[in-house]
């Protein structure tokens, strides 16, 4: 008797995997490439050299996509996972820029040596899975939701409140930031999204949050709000070449500033690589999240070595999951491949980046709230009405969370090198969960651990 293939390994005919996989693209491309233009702008590079630092991002986020979604070996956790540059890491690659005595060199040497860290301590990291009970994921993939909704509102009204204006060099209020139109395109997005849910079916609903997208674009296009600026200059191939800017360098305050921010994307990880547990139905042993958090370290010491930064489990594409309901992975391996072209190919990226930002905030609202969706799910079978004290553990945990959204200059007093820990709502409720639950509830065993998992699997898979 043949056994079945679970969702996550079903291979779907390759039109549907490119189109499936352009919507895993469109999704996450604002997220990827707005590390390299923040640090490019910090190291006051000249327009060519931010767009080959978009490129080899592009190059290596398709890379380590690959990896993640493939798996080679002990790297790669073979689940439906995009990869790209950690916000997390912007903090100190920004002040890293800032030093003259530093500069894009000791950035790409921390960078390969965090990496390295984290391929030493990943089987630390992997044996955690007893101390995250369904009260404790719970509450982190809320919050990771939650956290993510702030980045799909402001897409929705035109991007950041505050943009970086190359003349004065200087932070300065976006104008466009809340404009009418704006809104009244992400909400289009919205409702096309939502009518063609409920009313399309199969391979086309499968797309809505696509097809959403396409007719923002199209609308936009007609009233004038697109801009394919750049497209003329974009060279037709470029090769990513390791080492472009030189060998790096390794300074050693640098690189435990970097190896603090990958123990914050390790941690971030192991909430999503659990998320996407829930979302898929398929259990993930530890040594299955050993090797996604192999490949996020390997994917760190790739960045340093192409000419780009540490990456991470993109939890912006947790959502599209979980409202497509696809769950191959050979989905995100095909994301992958049209990263690697983008990168290679710079007038295919110029073309995608041309998507006004608010026409994936209508995309984005959907899809972030349905990872917080996923997280109340989960509370819900975390014995709430009959655990007194799992009330407290979520009512604090989140209420941590919040504090960065909510309140940015909360700790502006704290000492500057705990900004990677205290600007990261998503690192503060794990860790306030994750030792609230010890105290109130003590340590779990694994298998414990492994009963969720495989009763979360159950009851997921439909």
């Amino acid at each position: 008797m043949q056994t079945a293939i679970h969702p996550v390994d079903e291979k779907l005919p390759a039109a549907k995997l490119f189109t499936l996989g352009i919507q895993h693209v469109l999704v996450m491309y604002a997220g990827a490439i707005a590390v390299p233009l923040i640090i490019g702008g910090a190291l006051h590079l000249p327009k060519d050299q931010i767009a080959f630092l978009i490129n080899a991002d592009l190059f290596c986020c398709g890379l380590v996509t690959l990896i993640q979604a493939l798996g080679i070996w002990k790297f790669g956790i073979r689940m439906p996972v995009m990869m790209g540059v950690t916000f997390a890491a912007v903090g100190p690659m920004v002040a890293m820029a800032g030093n003259p005595s530093l500069g894009i060199l000791s950035i790409y040497g921390a960078v390969i040596a965090s990496g390295i860290f984290g391929l030493i301590i990943t089987p630390f990291m992997s044996r955690a899975v007893r101390f995250f009970p369904p009260v404790v994921t719970g509450t982190i993939i809320t919050v990771i939701g939650i956290t993510l909704m702030r980045v799909g509102i402001n897409w929705a009204a035109g991007g950041q409140p505050m943009i970086f204006d190359a003349a004065s060099k200087s932070m300065q209020p976006n104008p466009n930031y809340g404009a009418p139109e704006n809104l009244a395109i992400a909400f289009f997005v919205l409702v096309a999204i939502m009518l063609m849910t409920r009313y399309l079916r199969g391979f086309l609903s499968n797309i809505s949050v696509l097809l959403g997208m396409v007719l923002g674009f199209v609308v936009s296009l007609v009233l004038g709000k697109v801009s394919f600026d750049g497209l003329g200059e974009a060279g037709w191939f470029a090769f990513i070449m390791p080492f472009q800017y030189g060998m790096p360098t390794f300074d050693l305050g640098a690189i435990i500033g970097m190896c603090l921010v990958m123990i914050v994307t390790m941690v971030e990880s192991t909430g999503m690589f659990l998320a996407l547990s829930e979302l898929t139905g398929k259990r993930i042993s530890n040594e299955e999240l050993a090797n996604g958090l192999r490949a996020d370290s390997l994917g760190t010491v790739i960045g340093g070595v192409f000419n780009t930064f540490p990456y991470t489990s993109f939890s912006q594409n947790i959502g599209l999951v979980g409202v497509t309901g696809v769950r191959s992975r050979y989905v995100c391996a095909a994301a992958g491949v049209i990263l690697v072209a983008f990168g290679m190919f710079p007038k295919m990226a110029h073309v995608a980046a041309s998507i006004p930002v608010y026409v994936l905030g209508g995309a984005g609202i959907v899809m972030f709230g349905m990872v917080a969706a996923t997280g109340i799910k989960i509370l819900g079978n975390a014995g709430l009405n009959h655990q007194r004290h799992n009330l407290f553990i979520v009512a604090v945990s989140i209420g941590a969370g919040m504090i960065p959204l909510v309140a940015p200059q909360f700790f502006s007093h704290l000492p500057h090198w705990l900004g990677t820990i205290v600007d990261s709502g998503i690192l503060l409720a794990t860790i306030a969960a994750v030792m609230l639950n010890l105290f109130f509830n003590g340590q779990g065993t694994e298998s414990e651990a492994k009963a969720f998992a495989m009763a979360a699997a159950h009851s997921s898979d439909h």
